[in-house]
């Protein structure tokens, strides 16, 4: 993905400097990019992604926006449906396609402040004051055992709500084994 990113951004600002008779930089920073570890967090995406055009005011209704995969999710016939894993989002909903597609398009629907399907929402600690809690927490271990740490590391995760990159960053180990250690 970032290749691609990258190779569309250079090709843009050629373009935009050939035309404009300009040089230098178009766009400040590089893309902004984040990982979704959590299911809440990709349906809150997917919305707010087919939202946008409805916010804008390019349209009335999310589904006549025709460059959204919206009508993807939908319509098999959709010019975009053959390129768009559709199931991964659908299943959330339903293993039944007619239920899925019904309670997707109500979900898209509803306003975004809404809770996320019947997912609690959760509060997220922050980070100073996890730092404080894994400390804490590790001096209460007493070891720095391999298995003591991944106890602390699964509590931890379960006090704090904490993304698998920031518990990486607090305890200074790599995203991969905070994952492992998790689904152990």
């Amino acid at each position: 993905m970032s290749k691609i990113m990258k190779r569309i951004n250079v090709s843009y600002v050629f373009y935009f400097n050939q035309k404009y008779k300009r040089v230098g930089h178009l766009f400040q920073d590089r893309f902004k990019s984040e990982n979704v570890e959590q299911e809440k967090y990709l349906l809150a995406l997917v919305r707010y992604i087919h939202q946008n055009p409805l916010k804008a005011g390019l349209v009335k209704r999310i589904s006549e926006y025709k460059w959204s995969s919206y009508n993807s999710y939908l319509y098999e016939s959709n010019y975009f449906a053959k390129m768009l894993d559709k199931d991964i989002v659908l299943g959330f909903f339903s293993s039944d396609k007619p239920t899925a597609k019904r309670k997707f398009t109500k979900f898209m629907n509803e306003d975004e402040k809404e809770q996320f399907i019947d997912i609690e929402e959760v509060e997220i600690m922050e980070e100073e004051i996890a730092k404080e809690l894994f400390e804490s927490m590790l001096k209460e271990q007493g070891e720095a055992k391999s298995e003591a740490v991944d106890k602390v590391i699964k509590d931890f995760s379960d006090r704090t709500n904490l993304s698998i990159r920031k518990i990486a960053t607090i305890a200074g180990i790599s995203k991969d084994r905070v994952h492992r250690i998790l689904k152990s």
